[in-house]
């Protein structure tokens, strides 16, 4: 193979707001590697096949400084996360050209990597799509999967309610909860998505911008289960419409961010519900997808 262009995405910018795509990120080509020839050093190369973005990416795009469960990318390098590779040339006995693996990678085309180390080689007996690995059968479906299994305690004929409910993980925390027999509420931020939601069984699926959620939660709560990704509002009406020992799952949120402890629904909650704050990595750590080591 002739030298070719390795593209990257690199963290440019600490946004103050949303990110910015031409100076939060821009994209780079000026980096030129051969799969074939560059030094392994005992090491295997990768090509990027499939990489997620996620929400919890832009806690990451902060000043080193600030605290978090999760490292800040470095400014001038590469963001990264979940995704999938297929290795091209490997000088390492533990992987051979043609296995994927599933890693923690950088926004690049090709990469080197030295060994298995927070990697895993997939089996994918299967047969699923790549994407799958860093979707339902990923990250964030483990996130919905395994907080819901440890946190929701949820009984048939309860109801609950799921904001962000088209995205990767609130729409995986809606199907585990239909196949439970659960009536589930979830909001979303526009009529597609909301069209969305109704196609994968949502009982009451409502555009959060144009209904207001505490009217919703009104005419069908209460509710049992808050699975909350966003906070804020949402959360408020959430509060105010719990059942007695309702349980909250607050994915990737801190109460104290989004909601005043002196509140009278915050001051509710302490007195009737159970709240259970997790980030995805949490949710996550103790799984991850059918795979197989060579050590």
């Amino acid at each position: 193979m002739a030298p070719v262009k390795n593209g990257r995405v690199i963290f440019n910018e600490i946004p103050s707001g949303y990110p910015d795509p031409n100076k939060t990120v821009i994209y780079d080509e000026s980096e030129i590697i051969d799969p074939d020839t560059v030094p392994l050093n005992g090491g295997f190369i990768v090509k990027t096949l499939v990489i997620s973005i996620d929400p919890y990416m832009r806690g990451r795009m902060r000043d080193p400084s600030v605290k978090s469960y999760s490292p800040p990318f470095p400014l001038g390098e590469p963001i990264a996360n979940h995704a999938v590779g297929v290795v091209i040339r490997s000088e390492n006995p533990s992987v051979k050209p043609g296995d994927h693996i599933y890693a923690l990678l950088p926004f690049q085309t090709y990469t080197i990597l030295k060994d298995l180390t927070g990697l895993r080689i997939l089996e994918n007996k299967e047969g699923l799509p790549w994407s799958a690995y860093v979707g339902i059968a990923g990250m964030p479906g483990q996130t919905a999967y395994y907080a819901w299994k440890e946190y929701a305690a949820a009984k048939k004929g309860e109801t609950v309610f799921v904001t962000a409910g088209a995205g990767p993980v609130g729409s995986a925390v809606i199907q585990i909860a239909k196949s439970e027999g659960l009536k589930v509420i979830a909001s979303a931020g526009s009529e597609e998505k909301v069209a969305f939601l109704r196609s994968i069984g949502v009982d009451v699926a409502f555009n959060y911008k144009t209904t207001k959620t505490a009217e919703v939660l009104a005419k069908e709560g209460p509710i049992e289960i808050y699975w909350d990704n966003v906070g804020g509002e949402s959360l408020e009406a959430a509060l105010e419409y719990a059942n007695k020992n309702a349980r909250f799952l607050e994915c990737a949120r801190r109460l104290s961010c989004t909601v005043s402890s002196s509140s009278p629904s915050m001051r509710s909650m302490r007195r009737n519900s159970i709240a259970n704050g997790l980030s995805a990595s949490q949710a996550a750590r103790s799984s991850i997808p059918k795979t197989r080591s060579r050590d």
